[in-house]
């Protein structure tokens, strides 16, 4: 998956089109992240002790990763992500790479 947890991104599709926000989690199992302030869903949940009261709880709900596009830190636009393999000795390094520019994502 080319999204990962820390990322800006921007919703390309759905109720939050356009919105730019944070991923906190990426479901790989799923193809499917969760974004800060996208995609919210209200849970009533019952109080847990006498006399408490009980309360609704907002949470971001997963979305499909499809559904959003990662904002390059050099040219501030939403891109496409590529791939560069960097060699060093033995070892192989993949790196993620803006589309646009082709810097590293």
């Amino acid at each position: 998956m080319k999204v990962k947890k820390g990322d800006q991104i921007l919703i390309i599709s759905g109720k939050d089109r356009g919105k730019k926000a944070k991923v906190l989690e990426v479901l790989k199992s799923s193809g499917r992240i969760t974004a800060e302030g996208v995609n919210m869903r209200k849970k009533h949940v019952r109080p847990k002790k006498s006399g408490e009261k009980g309360q609704v709880v907002q949470f971001p709900a997963p979305i499909s990763a499809s559904n959003a596009k990662i904002i390059c830190k050099s040219c501030g636009k939403a891109v496409r992500v590529g791939y560069k393999f960097e060699i060093s000795g033995t070892k192989k390094k993949k790196i993620r790479v803006c589309k646009k520019c082709g810097q590293e994502i």
